[in-house]
């Protein structure tokens, strides 16, 4: 028992690793209160869920404009001082959104504009977070550290939800959102403690928008890394925005409250940490295809399952599966494209990557909130799942290569 404990958290004997994990853990879990109430409070005021969906679409929509230049600057300077920059912006926002709050003068458009701030802020934290960890660990244990980021992500979205539910019923979304100001001072005062080698980034000669389409050129000539970069492209726009309709879920199928909207989105997050675990203690995986093609049948398979459910505790089982399904795709491709790239690519491929996954999240969620309405949200759901099965069919026969990566 002691020696798999210490195969799963072998990335946490780097000091600077420990010291990321920790700050990252207490800002991530800030960071789902807020979203779950964010949620929830805006379907208070609306009582639709379109304005979900244009929730969704302006805190993604800036990606599509900042998140390619934001990998090129992580290529350029400091990932370290990038990554201060962009949690402070984030925690200077949280607290605009308490304080509007709390003097109970909060809009809908109020909540979209602050949504929007925060997208741009994510366009360039994203691409810096995800090639820091390069810099924390060796290359060897690179495995498992990704797969413990995406425990910690997920560990996160366990509590987050859980305690915003309790803390929305009990006290109101201010302290939500307050909480999450607080919560970015862990991470901060992490980077900033941090001991890091001096990186010799070498000056660039070349314009931003030339480094952008010398990291396209190089997805383009790596069938596997663009192949990779697809799949959460479709999710995002298909299925993954089924989170976008939770908080209307708890309500009108479910008939529960935002507790039920944040019990929702915390048994999805338990079935994410779950297989995060697993896949750090497998240590370095050598079927990580054939891990990827588990993933991309069973997410959409248990989701179509959750869309029938109506009942409160199977449905919380049901979104266990669909977490855990939908963490075992998503850690596989992050891993392999870390494993694939070279170093002085990795600020692009990655904001590349990063673009495909979040970029495509506000379209889903337009799509999404557009269908509810239209077709009620079973119905969505169900569509969504149906074509991201499709997906895995067509991969699963066209794709060979994919699930033979080692």
């Amino acid at each position: 028992m002691q020696a798999i404990l210490k195969q799963t958290f072998t990335a946490l004997k780097y000091p600077n690793y420990r010291l990321w994990f920790a700050g990252q853990l207490v800002s991530m879990i800030g960071t789902w209160m807020q979203t779950t109430a964010q949620g929830y409070l805006i379907y208070e005021l609306t009582h639709s869920p379109t304005y979900l969906g244009y929730v969704g679409f302006a805190s993604g929509a800036p990606s599509w404009f900042f998140m390619l230049y934001g990998g090129v600057v992580a290529d350029r300077v400091s990932r370290r001082n990038l990554l201060v920059a962009t949690q402070t912006a984030m925690m200077i926002l949280a607290f605009i959104l308490a304080t509007l709050t709390f003097w109970e003068v909060i809009q809908p458009w109020e909540i979209i504009v602050l949504a929007v701030g925060l997208g741009i802020a994510n366009a360039f934290d994203a691409p810096a977070r995800q090639s820091f960890v390069i810099e924390l660990v060796n290359y060897e244990d690179l495995s498992n550290a990704i797969s413990l980021n995406s425990s910690m992500f997920n560990m996160a979205t366990v509590v987050g939800p859980a305690v915003s539910g309790i803390t929305y019923a009990a006290f109101g979304p201010t302290w939500c959102f307050f909480i999450n100001g607080l919560s970015f001072i862990a991470v901060i005062m992490a980077l900033i403690l941090m001991k890091l080698p001096p990186i010799n980034t070498p000056p660039s000669n070349t314009s931003a928008l030339t480094d952008i389409k010398e990291g396209f050129r190089y997805v383009a000539a790596n069938p596997l890394i663009r192949t990779l970069i697809t799949i959460p492209a479709v999710l995002s726009i298909f299925s993954l925005s089924f989170m976008t309709l939770l908080p209307a879920w708890s309500v009108t199928i479910l008939h529960g409250d935002a507790t039920t909207n944040g019990l929702l989105q915390s048994a999805r997050g338990l079935g994410s940490l779950s297989a995060a675990l697993m896949v750090a203690t497998l240590g370095q995986i050598k079927f990580k295809g054939k891990l990827l093609t588990i993933g991309s049948f069973s997410f959409p398979f248990l989701l179509l399952i959750f869309a029938e459910m109506r009942w409160l505790p199977l449905s919380l089982l049901a979104l266990v599966g669909v977490g855990w399904g939908f963490m075992l795709i998503m850690t596989m491709i992050n891993t392999s494209i870390q494993m694939l790239v070279s170093d002085d690519m990795r600020g692009r491929v990655m904001s590349i990557y990063t673009l495909s996954f979040f970029g495509l999240i506000p379209v889903g969620a337009l799509v999404t909130g557009g269908l509810a309405e239209w077709i009620g949200e079973p119905n969505t759901i169900v569509l969504g799942a149906i074509v991201s099965l499709i997906f895995a069919i067509h991969l699963w026969i066209n794709v060979p290569k994919l699930r033979a990566l080692a």
